[in-house]
């Protein structure tokens, strides 16, 4: 499977954006999806993720109630729809995919497949 993460970008504090990550080669039912992101000078670290049925998802602590991970079957494409964003979530974010039951779901080494990068950085 190969992925693209997209949508990333400049917002104020308090702004929303919403990350796309397109899958191509394999219906996204075979996987998984996750998110992450890595800020500078600090360790690549779990955001959110959905399950290869979509029914289930997870939240890390300081995005929950902001953040919502969701996916579009007809597009193949999950998305990240980020709300009242906040300066510390400023990072490069990824999309990545496992094939369920492999590993723990926070952990990135249980993703094989990873998208490219995107930037998003809240600041006024």
């Amino acid at each position: 499977v190969q992925l693209q993460a997209s949508g990333g970008g400049l917002v104020q504090p308090g702004g929303s954006l919403r990350l796309s990550c397109a899958a191509s080669g394999v219906p996204l039912g075979y996987f998984a999806i996750g998110w992450f992101r890595q800020a500078p000078g600090k360790e690549r670290e779990f955001v959110s993720v959905i399950s290869s049925s979509g029914s289930r998802t997870y939240y890390a602590d300081s995005v929950k109630g902001r953040f919502t991970i969701s996916t579009d079957n007809a597009n193949n494409t999950v998305y990240l729809q980020m709300t009242g964003l906040k300066p510390e979530d400023t990072a490069i974010y990824y999309c990545a995919a496992k094939t369920s039951g492999s590993g723990y779901y926070y952990n990135s080494l249980s993703y094989p497949y990873w998208g490219q990068e995107t930037q998003v950085t809240v600041s006024s």
